[in-house]
């Protein structure tokens, strides 16, 4: 272990628990927006802060318990806002720090609590400290707060190691003196070196800048790949995973965890109703249950549970080790279907093999099945909504949005289509700009017809305004599952299972009966027991609960 590696583990001692007894986390529904495809306000297409503002009646409406903001700092938005150049100044795509103010009031006002997005793992190229860094040379202090190497081969003409963008293409770029630096994104989005003790400090005073204003918490980008293996040995992409540790050497390394029990910390100076959460890709689920220890962070998304797709056994089996997992550790689980970096859930339920898992969708490839997609993403909200823990929603899945999946090549923005050569679709397909009004020019987005991204023609009909107070639409099965979700305090509960088989699901919690369809035929509900909520009009049909639904049962 180097210095920075023993100052690194040493920087934080293992706290006690600093939970409050109410955690209130434990049981929340938080709504993921995104902010540059939520609500424009000032007419240039992109979404806004003021934006959100507006729309803070319509989320208090779906009796959800936080919102969740993806990036709105300073950026180039070569990554869409997550190559961050300024972290304690809003970007004027999105307005200025005082409309985050009235906006965060305004939540709060509303007993709507805010997270917002921290992007530790890398800055944008545009970052002063990069700015200086490149400035300075090789070797120079400036240099050590990022991953500078010299290259290999004769001259240094090749990268340090064998490592790849996630994005496409290595994970190296060289600098015009010619060092090389890391980036796991874009070459945009320069990793830091979180062994320095710069990086450590520079972000206690991010947190403590953005928890000074009033936010409630933190989704942590990128969670489990702030700390590198010493040695950057080069990896074997081929090998394949035994699921029984990390996914490389740049990967979910042990040293990670000290950065957040440090940061547990400072939350704990502000109170016991902070949070964070970690975007953590680590398996198996072991390795996840480390990162919401009592000293550590207080959620984690549970996203083996999300690329199960339709299918009950892998559901059942996904369900029970997850939250056996997190138990033993005292933490809440998290149930998500969709969010800003994949397919959403409607259009993967519609698929051909509706267990697949595409990185996007694109008009040469098999169309999904919408109507049967949106009858399985129903069913899955019922499913989701009524399990113990907490629950994340993502934009406009309230409404039932399919990706955009025929996206024209031309519209895309997604620097993973570029770096790929086309070969990755990109997430463009599930940021599409919201629709409010079916009747209005950008459906409703802002005050003209401007959107970042083009929206599909469908969009016209789910928009808010055609759902609003119709009877079967996804909103109103959205609001209804909510609130019953809050008022029979299903996420505080617990699970009994009843039958489980490959064609259903079938569980109790806290005297609601929740039964899953996954087979082709009808199947007999349980006698005396009252509907309060289907999954759809014709759920059930002469006592039988029709493929590809759900109902909940008192």
């Amino acid at each position: 272990m180097n210095s920075q590696s023993a100052a690194l583990s040493s920087a934080t001692p293992r706290l006690e628990s600093i939970r409050s007894p109410r955690q209130w986390w434990k049981d929340a529904v938080i709504y993921q927006i995104y902010p540059r495809s939520f609500a424009d306000s000032n007419g240039d297409g992109i979404g806004d802060l003021a934006g959100i503002t507006v729309h803070l009646d319509y989320l208090a409406g779906l009796s959800i318990d936080a919102i969740w903001l993806s990036p709105f700092y300073v950026s180039p938005q070569a990554d869409a806002g997550y190559d961050v150049a300024d972290y304690r100044q809003v970007d004027p795509l999105f307005g200025t720090l005082e409309d985050f103010d009235v906006m965060l009031a305004a939540a709060h006002a509303r007993d709507l609590r805010v997270i917002v997005d921290v992007v530790p793992n890398h800055t944008s190229t545009a970052h002063d400290w990069f700015a200086a860094a490149l400035a300075a040379g090789a070797g120079s202090p400036a240099r050590a707060r990022y991953i500078f190497r010299d290259g290999a081969g004769e001259s240094g003409e090749n990268p340090p190691n064998n490592w790849q963008s996630l994005f496409g293409g290595p994970a190296w770029t060289r600098a015009a003196d010619g060092e090389w630096y890391l980036h796991l994104f874009d070459s945009s989005q320069p990793d830091l070196n979180w062994r320095h003790p710069d990086v450590l400090e520079e972000f206690d005073s991010i947190l403590r800048f953005w928890l000074d204003r009033g936010v409630d918490g933190f989704r942590v980008d990128v969670a489990h790949g702030l700390i590198k293996h010493d040695d950057l040995p080069d990896h074997d992409f081929d090998a394949p995973f035994e699921g029984t540790g990390n996914f490389g050497p740049m990967w979910d390394q042990d040293d990670v965890h000290a950065i957040y029990q440090r940061w547990n910390g400072v939350l704990a100076e502000y109170g016991g109703e902070r949070i964070m959460v970690a975007e953590a890709w680590v398996s198996p689920p072991e390795r996840l249950s480390r990162y919401v220890r009592a000293d550590e962070m207080q959620q984690a998304f549970n996203f083996e549970f999300m690329t199960v797709g339709w299918d009950a056994t892998g559901l059942r089996r996904s369900i029970d080790a997850a939250r056996a997992i997190t138990g033993e550790v005292g933490a809440t689980t998290t149930w998500v279907m969709s969010n800003h970096d994949v397919v959403r859930h409607v259009s993967r339920l519609g698929l051909p093999d509706p267990t697949s898992w595409p990185k996007g969708i694109s008009a040469s490839d098999a169309q999904p099945d919408y109507r049967l997609g949106l009858a399985r993403a129903r069913a899955m909200t019922l499913l989701v909504l009524a399990l113990p823990g907490s629950a994340y929603v993502f934009e406009g899945e309230e409404l039932g949005l399919p990706d955009h999946t025929t996206l024209r090549d031309e519209d895309r923005m997604d620097p993973g289509f570029f770096r790929s050569g086309g070969r990755d679709v990109g997430r463009d397909g599930c940021r599409i700009p919201l629709p409010w009004s079916g009747s209005e020019p950008g459906f409703g987005f802002g005050p003209t017809d401007k959107t970042w991204l083009p929206q599909p023609v469908e969009f016209g009909e789910l928009a808010v305004d055609r759902q609003d107070g119709v009877a079967g639409s996804t909103l109103e099965l959205y609001r209804a599952a909510l609130a019953l979700r809050r008022g029979r305090a299903l996420g505080a509960g617990d699970l009994t299972w009843h039958v489980s088989t490959p064609t259903v699901l079938h569980f109790s919690n806290s005297g609601v009966r929740v039964v899953v369809n996954f087979g082709h035929s009808p199947l007999p509900l349980p006698h005396g027991l009252e509907l309060i909520l289907s999954s759809g009009p014709g759920a059930v049909v002469a006592g039988g609960l029709q493929p590809n639904h759900a109902v909940w049962l008192v």
